[in-house]
């Protein structure tokens, strides 16, 4: 009997529901079957290791997991962070550069797209699984056999994590073992979205790159906040074989493995199918630049600064600091004037061009170093501590780690000064004339009775010489303690002092500091190049403090100034001011022309510029009125242009 139609159609779907029992009932089989396999498997491995002893070694590991995890903080992950050092106009100079030269962004700062690339892909029960995912490990296993290659590692992202920071590289099982525990205690130790920041900021984006930010700013040239869909997943396609997929060497296999992640994210919701075809259809323009600033020798300067300032600020040690200076991410901000310096270390190279003898060391014979500093901060505006020369390191920089002797620059700072202060004044008569065992003039002559003021515009040697002597030695030289000159040392208290004749010296740096004194009414400002440093959130690390205090009285200070813009109109630099700027200095030349300086100021600046040979030796064509005052002269030149004329002791 056939039936009606409607019978035959219930025995249809009787027989349809009864073949989708058998069928679910055949995979609920398997499921069970593959779960009790991968128990025994498990039961298995655990007798193994019972049996073999490797169960005491598993019990240290995890152990040794819990120590670490103990010890984790933020910092753990936040290290090997590339720098950034800013100048007086907040232009980017340098980047303070390490290992790894990571460029860290917090979670909020790293698009979701970024994120959603590497969950979909590398770890797609990423917010499902404890730190270990043993059907990651099963699944890999299957695309191994069925695909002869692997879509997805059996790692999870927290394990990656683990690894990268922890541990080592090393294919061993004790490794493997410890990752495990450690990706584990991870994930009870920090959220997700902290994991996640930290993986992303710290796996390696091949040829350097540590981190997406820096990845993105090194291969296209522009923060990862502006990279389409298209660049961002081309990105993000590298850290899972950074040799395979290296955009500069393999670009192609970086596209496939571009348009697989793009794949994944469709699958998995994150983007739309227009928005996945239109980032597969994208060309790639890469705009590969190694970040590169032209480094100068404010650059050294700036490095001693900020790592002095960290010691202030933390307490902790110079080598400490100075490492800390290039791992943490400090955001350094200076003083430093980039025109400026370009002007000084111009004004230098021009002015010493005739002259290029070499040393053994291939560097210039001739050197100089000179120093700015703004006269309403008392922070160094330009720092030049040597001529410019092609594949000379600039790490030995002159103006603050070469100490010379002074001559007559010291003679208003040791000598005239002090004695301002104790009833002399520029009208005080004094006598120029040779003693049997006294110093001579430069020029041989001898004027007699002149005044003060003369004797410092002639720069005469007898006179400075006679009034120390009745100054002393004890009284004078506290002064230059009082400015923080470092080389001063006991042999130094004798009457040459007072002609610059110093055991060790004093550096461009120290002298250029100390007559900023003077054009500050007598309080000295330590100088320095560093105004903030934060780190990488903007909270601040350090902020040197104005160290400032009274070396001398202000009308001393005011009448000495006075004085010394005689210098420039009658005496041994006459000529040599700037145009319809007031300015004041004193030059200084040691004996037998070893040694030329110039040190001066206007209302708004200071300058100080030596001249000489590293190996000391003289010429006859090198003085303070020669070389030093050349350069002064220019520069201060240039560097007034346009400022309006303000005078001294206003």
């Amino acid at each position: 009997m056939s039936g009606s139609p409607e019978q035959k159609s219930v025995n249809r779907k009787r027989k349809k529901e009864r073949r989708k029992k058998k069928k679910k009932d055949m995979g609920s089989f398997f499921f069970h079957l593959t779960q009790l396999t991968m128990l025994c498997i498990l039961l298995g491995v655990c007798f193994l290791f019972y049996q073999t002893g490797y169960i005491q070694t598993v019990i240290q590991l995890h152990k040794e997991a819990q120590a670490v995890m103990e010890k984790s903080s933020r910092q753990d992950f936040q290290t090997d962070q590339s720098g950034e050092v800013y100048d007086t106009d907040g232009n980017l100079i340098a980047l303070l550069r390490n290992e790894r030269n990571i460029v860290y962004l917090t979670a909020d700062q790293i698009p979701e797209k970024v994120k959603q690339a590497f969950v979909n892909t590398e770890d797609k029960r990423f917010y499902k699984h404890k730190g270990f995912d043993p059907f990651a490990i099963l699944r890999a296993a299957q695309s191994l056999i069925s695909k002869n290659s692997i879509t997805q590692g059996g790692s999870t992202i927290t394990q990656q994590l683990a690894r990268n920071i922890y541990l080592t590289h090393t294919v061993k099982w004790e490794r493997k073992v410890e990752e495990i525990f450690i990706a584990m205690a991870l994930e009870k130790k920090y959220s997700k979205d902290e994991i996640l920041e930290f993986y992303i900021n710290n796996i390696y984006f091949s040829n350097g790159y540590h981190g997406i930010q820096a990845a993105s700013q090194g291969y296209f040239s522009k923060d990862v906040s502006e990279l389409s869909l298209s660049e961002i997943a081309f990105l993000c396609a590298i850290p899972n074989s950074p040799g395979s997929y290296d955009p500069l060497l393999h670009k192609e296999n970086t596209l496939k493995r571009r348009d697989l992640m793009l794949d994944n994210m469709y699958k998995a919701g994150s983007i739309s199918e227009i928005e996945c075809d239109h980032a597969k259809n994208e060309d790639i323009t890469l705009h590969h630049t190694k970040a590169s600033f032209t480094r100068t020798w404010a650059h050294t300067y700036i490095y001693e600064c900020a790592t002095q300032a960290l010691i202030e600020a933390t307490g902790k040690d110079y080598d400490t600091c100075r490492k800390d200076l290039y791992t943490e991410g400090y955001r350094v901000y200076t003083s430093i004037d980039m025109d400026s310096q370009e002007l000084l270390q111009n004004t230098i190279d021009e002015q010493l061009s005739d002259y290029n003898t070499l040393n053994s060391n291939g560097t210039y014979a001739l050197q100089s170093s000179a120093v700015c500093i703004d006269n309403s901060t008392g922070l160094v505006t330009a720092i030049v501590g040597g001529r410019t020369q092609e594949g000379i390191s600039t790490d030995y920089n002159r103006a603050y780690m070469s100490f010379r002797q002074p001559g007559s620059s010291i003679k208003p700072l040791l000598v005239y000064t002090p004695l301002l202060e104790r009833g002399y004044s520029a009208s005080s008569t004094v006598i120029d004339s040779k003693e049997e065992d006294g110093p001579s003039n430069s020029s041989g002559n001898y004027s007699g009775s002149i005044s003060l003021r003369t004797a410092v515009e002639q720069s005469k040697n007898t006179v400075a010489y006679k009034l120390f002597r009745e100054l002393t030695p004890k009284e004078g030289l506290p002064y230059l303690l009082d400015m923080n000159f470092s080389s001063i040392v006991e042999a130094d208290y004798t009457l040459s002092a007072a002609l610059g004749g110093l055991t060790k010296g004093a550096s461009s740096l120290e002298m250029t500091a100390g007559y900023a004194t003077v054009a500050n009414e007598g309080v000295y400002r330590l100088p320095t190049c560093i105004t903030m440093i934060t780190d990488m959130s903007g909270n601040i690390v350090a902020m040197p403090e104005r160290n400032e205090h009274q070396v001398y009285q202000v009308s001393a200070a005011r009448e000495m100034t006075n004085i010394l813009e005689g210098v420039l109109t009658r005496g041994t630099a006459r000529g040599k001011g700037i145009p319809n700027m007031p300015c004041a200095g004193k030059t200084g030349t040691t004996n037998d022309n070893i040694d030329g300086w110039f040190v001066g100021y206007s209302a708004y600046y200071t300058t100080g510029v030596w001249v000489g040979f590293d190996s000391p030796r003289g010429v006859s064509a090198l003085a303070g009125s020669t070389y030093p005052v050349s350069i002064w002269n220019y520069f201060m030149t240039e560097l007034h242009e346009g400022l309006p004329s303000k005078t001294l002791n206003d």
